[in-house]
């Protein structure tokens, strides 16, 4: 393809049509433009095709394994903590709330009739998928990931990388939970043929949180600072970025919206899931924010308002327990709605450079609010992060992850589709390997067209992390259990 004119020398509108490209993959001919309700099986559509991407998220299973995936604090059992579903969930709807407010009040994508609806419906979707490839026990995870490859770099690429090359590497040793994301959605996540959920180039750049590949990073830029994509996709990348009208290394500008509302949920609710569990206090919160805010306009008036709020309920009978909760849930909502509107306004001074994405710093960085994020962020490391429960936990995450990766490696490495053994011939690693889900099986014994030029051995990882980033929590850690119990007797 040739390559995309910059967005900024178009027309705004122009700009606007082609990042809201409703056209899909499968498609890629269509009209993204036209007036007419789509078709659906012969029945008219009413819902926009951007609508329509975020039903398809929605309803597919990994949505549901989300569940029983780390948020924060692995495999607790406290109900009222958020899993990595719920997260999703509130992410994607501050995202939608804050895309109704620039269609409607700040009056952006102005020039195109459907903007109303599909740049909230846009948001509402990218902020449900994007830590949909996430593997199981959060960050913890993917750490374990990229320290099992690391560990074993000779087994797995050979002495000075002579069965996988650096690049091929690459993806795996710095092994990124937003690269299997899109993975997963443009490949693994099955309806009928090879492109997965076939969900609109509009959806699939603006998920696109780092439109790099391994070999681009360059973390002076937040949207270089990892890589969005594996190699095996590589060329998916170009062509969804393309067809909006960016190139690699740009950004859509709903990904950085995304990106702030994903640090607003982690800013806050975290905090607020640390109190629940009682390992700080509301109190703790407002004076560290009192002590090292006090000159910044934004955190003198949450700590103000929250007080006085809290101030208030001390009023009632509320045990200790039921005040610091309700505390933080007025807290949650003063500094949520402030973090958000300060990043309307930043987005809607800094259009330009979003539009282009040529922006290099975050959006929150530019706003406002870019202090208080800091500081709920390093409240977070100080309370919760290092609490000795939390550590624990991550632990048996960690050694979990790398557990299973030993074990199914071992498995693997006995098959080589490309000679015809789809299979292991000893009964232990056999039964291993029918373990691993079918879809990443078929697409490993079976690779699309533009996949069969890689490796056996870079297609062998990515089965690997396929298996593993597909886990839930609870799920690999009795899978993990199971085999050892098998592996006693093999």
């Amino acid at each position: 393809m040739e390559e995309a004119a910059p967005l900024s020398a178009a027309a705004p509108g122009e700009a606007w049509n082609k990042l809201l490209s409703a056209s899909r993959r499968k498609k890629i001919g269509s009209s993204a433009g036209s007036s007419e309700p789509p078709s659906n099986n012969g029945r008219v559509e009413f819902r926009t095709e951007i609508e329509r991407d975020f039903d398809r998220i929605l309803f597919c299973a990994p949505v549901r394994r989300m569940a029983d995936k780390t948020q924060v604090f692995p495999l607790d059992r406290n109900d009222s903590v958020r899993n990595r579903l719920t997260h999703s969930h509130e992410v994607s709807n501050l995202a939608r709330s804050f895309g109704t407010t620039l269609v409607y009040s700040n009056k952006v994508a102005s020039e195109i009739t459907t903007a109303t609806r599909d740049i909230p419906s846009l948001l509402a979707a990218v902020g449900l998928v994007h830590d949909l490839g996430n593997p199981p026990f959060g960050h913890q995870g993917e750490a374990a990931i990229q320290s099992w490859f690391s560990d074993n770099t000779q087994i797995v690429a050979g002495k000075k990388h002579s069965i996988l090359t650096e690049r091929q590497y690459r993806d795996f040793l710095k092994f990124e939970g937003n690269a299997q994301t899109f993975r997963l959605v443009t490949r693994l996540q099955l309806l009928n043929d090879d492109y997965g959920l076939d969900l609109t180039l509009a959806t699939l750049a603006a998920m696109m949180k780092y439109p790099v590949g391994s070999m681009g990073v360059d973390k002076s830029n937040v949207c270089t600072k990892k890589h969005g994509f594996f190699l095996s996709e590589e060329s998916i990348a170009k062509q969804v970025l393309e067809g909006v009208g960016l190139a690699i290394g740009k950004r859509h500008p709903m990904s950085y919206i995304m990106e702030a509302c994903d640090d607003i949920a982690y800013a806050v609710l975290d905090i607020e899931d640390a109190v629940k569990k009682g390992l700080t206090s509301f109190s703790d919160l407002l004076a560290y924010l009192n002590h090292l805010g006090n000159n910044d306009e934004i955190i003198n008036d949450l700590v103000t308002k929250s007080g006085e709020k809290h101030n208030d309920y001390r009023l009632a009978t509320l045990s200790p327990a039921e005040l610091n909760d309700v505390s933080m849930q007025r807290f949650r909502v003063y500094a949520i709605g402030m973090m958000i509107n300060s990043c309307v306004e930043a987005f809607t001074e800094n259009q330009v450079t979003f539009v282009d994405g040529t922006a290099s710093k975050a959006l929150l960085d530019l706003s406002k609010a870019s202090l208080l994020r800091k500081l709920l962020g390093d409240f977070s490391k100080i309370h919760t992060f290092q609490h000795r429960s939390v550590l624990e936990v991550e632990l048996t995450g960690f050694n979990t992850i790398r557990g299973l990766m030993d074990i199914f490696w071992a498995a693997i490495l006995e098959t080589n589709p490309d000679n015809g053994i789809s299979r292991p011939s000893h009964p232990y690693n056999r039964y291993v390997f029918m373990r691993i889900s079918e879809n990443y099986r078929r697409v490993y014994n079976s690779p699309p067209g533009d996949l069969k030029g890689l490796p056996l051995r870079y297609r062998q990882c990515l089965l690997l992390t396929d298996m593993i980033s597909g886990m839930t929590d609870s799920y690999a850690v009795n899978l993990l259990r199971e085999l050892r119990s098998y592996q006693a007797s093999a």
